[in-house]
């Protein structure tokens, strides 16, 4: 099995989460996984699907104009100014696939410590479990993704502070995992060098084989008409 590495590509908010989107959808190659680092082409904020949009408007920084997007994924609210963003999708069926959340969110981020460490970054994961709500005994609700960890977040073993988070949606054709991390809570890195030992790791965790693949063939109209409704008002303000 390849794990497919995919071209990095710079978009706006809208057409990067329309893209993991698709990829989960409608990719080609239903049984490999496949994984792909992109940046953003202006300065961008992504919040999580369930977050209520007044929440997010009152965090957003203050005479600044920002492109804003709801993710398709869950979370908090990312600030993508000076971060490194990826998305991996893994097929129905894929071992990580069938277990829980927290797990396939833990095998991701064992990957992801493995490579800051390789590269001299003191980073581990977060071994207890994030907030707790006093009043009803829950979990808090999502927030600000990089202002507390949460369990299997990768932080910074010096400091306590987080390096990455990631949120997930699982659906009839996969598991889409999209992961933050915040490049000010490291030291300097070599950026191409990380993400070589990040996917090598994420490979031997998944079966799989790293292996450059070319874009992949998504229809044109489907593209454009879901970069369309990710752009719309209706989406921003659903809730």
């Amino acid at each position: 099995m390849k794990l497919h590495l995919l071209p990095t590509r710079t978009g706006g908010a809208a057409e990067n989460m329309a893209l993991d989107f698709l990829l989960l959808q409608r990719y080609p190659c239903p049984a490999a996984p496949r994984f792909r680092h992109y940046e953003w082409r202006e300065p961008a904020f992504t919040f999580g699907f369930g977050q209520k949009i007044e929440f997010v408007r009152e965090r957003l920084p203050a005479g600044e104009q920002v492109d804003l997007c709801r993710r398709p994924t869950g979370g908090g609210l990312v600030d993508h100014r000076h971060d490194w963003t990826y998305a991996l999708v893994l097929p129905r069926g894929h071992a990580l696939y069938d277990v829980r959340a927290t797990e396939s969110y833990r095998a991701v981020h064992e990957g992801l410590a493995v490579a800051l460490k390789a590269i001299g970054q003191p980073a581990v994961l977060q071994a207890v479990p994030g907030a707790r709500d006093d009043a009803g005994g829950g979990a808090v609700a999502p927030g600000v993704c990089f202002q507390r960890a949460e369990l299997y977040d990768v932080i910074n073993e010096r400091t306590g502070a987080k390096i990455a988070g990631a949120a997930q949606k699982r659906n009839q054709h996969g598991l889409l995992i999209q992961g933050s991390i915040e490049k000010g809570s490291i030291a300097a890195v070599d950026w191409d060098e990380f993400q070589t030992r990040f996917t090598d790791a994420l490979a031997a965790t998944l079966g799989a084989e790293a292996a450059e693949t070319p874009w992949p063939d998504l229809n044109d109209d489907e593209v454009s008409g879901l970069v369309e409704q990710y752009s719309s008002s209706e989406w921003l303000e659903y809730r």
